[in-house]
């Protein structure tokens, strides 16, 4: 069984960007990634209305940390503290080895190879230090950016879920990419 501990809370850095953890001073940014029907374009889950539901947000992803269930990053540039986006693993089943990595950009960064990045850098915190063996990411077949990332980072096509989720009244497909760790 995989014993995980994000205390102290990792602080990751590349060329271009810091990944640091995300605090209330964020409580801006998060509402704009999370209210911003572009970048929730892909992500079934339902828009962030007021900055109290980015504050329960920040909580959430808090909590996780605190109960080593799940880590989030701020993805930062390396001259600015702001954040521009989030990286993370997610549901992760340590009985397995196994998480899932989810993230996302303010609109104005996209296309500049930030998620690539950022994306290398928790793939190898996942396996290196978490000691994960595989990592997933579930995507809308239609987030052609999510892909390329993927790609990329040398994930491969594992599924095409047809209609397995349900979400405001309609079924949608999921596509499930992964890794696994060589090492």
């Amino acid at each position: 069984m995989l014993m995980l501990n994000f205390n102290p809370f990792p602080i990751l850095e590349t060329e271009r960007i810091v990944l640091r953890r995300v605090n209330t001073n964020d409580v801006n940014e998060i509402f704009s990634l999370r209210s911003n029907p572009e970048t929730m374009k892909y992500i079934p889950r339902p828009l962030v209305k007021t900055l109290e539901d980015a504050v329960e947000h920040i909580a959430m992803i808090d909590a996780k940390i605190e109960n080593n269930e799940g880590i989030n990053w701020a993805i930062t540039l390396k001259d600015n503290p702001k954040l521009i986006g989030i990286i993370g693993h997610y549901r992760i089943k340590p009985e397995n080895f196994r998480a899932e990595i989810g993230y996302m950009l303010l609109p104005e960064f996209n296309g500049k190879g930030i998620i690539s990045e950022a994306v290398k850098e928790v793939v190898n915190y996942g396996f290196n230090v978490m000691k994960l063996h595989s990592i997933e990411a579930i995507i809308d077949p239609e987030n052609f950016g999510s892909e390329k990332v993927l790609q990329k980072n040398g994930f491969i096509k594992e599924a095409h879920l047809k209609e397995n989720e349900f979400y405001e009244g309609r079924f949608l497909d999921t596509v499930i990419y992964s890794i696994l760790n060589k090492i």
